[in-house]
């Protein structure tokens, strides 16, 4: 995307990104705060989370928050948790990207492992689901609030093999545009999805061992979408369905 971030574009957001751990949360963690929110770090690896909290603060960036949660066995009531926590330290929520997810096997539906749908599905689109409706109360308190979903070109298009993984990509697309059109009265909340496309990360390298990463952009070079759907520069945008890179 040919769009620059202005330095401190973010200045002052609290922004929670799930799945900060590693790949494109950890790059879109970074960024976020490199551009002056204080983001609220989720993900399941503690230690994960301590390692990008720990290149926030070297960075001299604003101080992150670090919550732990395990989104395959979280329950309504830990959603309900953690929004009564962002509202007692910070009182509001200025973004929320939706980026952790499970990838699942590759495999034919007539094979597919039952429990392991039920896995991806919880992860890819319960546990986005409960925790925007817990967080909806912490959003309505910005002037300014906008709402992520990460898709995939399989969420776009279905594709053979790509299982639950393809079918809860498509649910979330189909999750973001209810919510669009719920909030798009009366609240200052935007709403869209973000497929990255090809990106190097563990997710891609686990899905297509073959390929050779070093063709494909590292998630710091895909950011600057991420950035301006976080800013105020997108306000008008809302209900779309975006791409990182051509769909090829």
């Amino acid at each position: 995307m040919d769009y620059t971030a202005t330095p401190d574009l973010l200045k002052e957001r609290i922004i929670l990104v799930t799945g900060a751990g590693d790949g494109i949360g950890r790059a879109a963690a970074k960024s976020f705060a490199a551009h002056g929110a204080t983001v609220i770090l989720l993900g399941r690896t503690i230690r994960k989370l301590e390692f990008v909290y720990d290149e926030i603060i070297q960075a001299n960036h604003p101080k992150p928050a670090i919550y732990p949660m395990n989104l395959e066995g979280a329950s309504p009531k830990d959603y309900e948790d953690l929004a009564e926590i962002i509202y007692k330290e910070f009182g509001r929520l200025d973004g929320l990207l939706h980026n952790a997810s499970m990838l699942g096997k590759l495999t034919p539906l007539e094979h597919y492992d039952i429990n392991q749908w039920y896995q991806v599905l919880q992860v890819n689109l319960n546990a986005p689901y409960m925790l925007t409706r817990a967080c909806l109360g912490l959003l309505k308190q910005s002037s300014d609030a906008s709402i992520v979903f990460t898709s995939s070109n399989v969420g776009r298009k279905g594709r053979a093999y790509w299982g639950a993984y393809a079918v809860s990509k498509f649910a979330q697309e189909g999750l973001m545009q209810v919510l669009a059109d719920e909030l798009e009265q009366n609240t200052s909340i935007r709403v869209n999805s973000l497929n990255p496309g090809k990106t190097r990360t563990k997710m891609r390298s686990d899905a297509y061992p073959g390929e050779n990463p070093n063709t494909l952009p590292a998630p710091d070079e895909i950011m600057n979408i991420y950035l301006y759907l976080m800013g105020a520069d997108s306000r008008s945008v809302h209900g779309q369905a975006l791409d990182a890179q051509p769909m090829v």
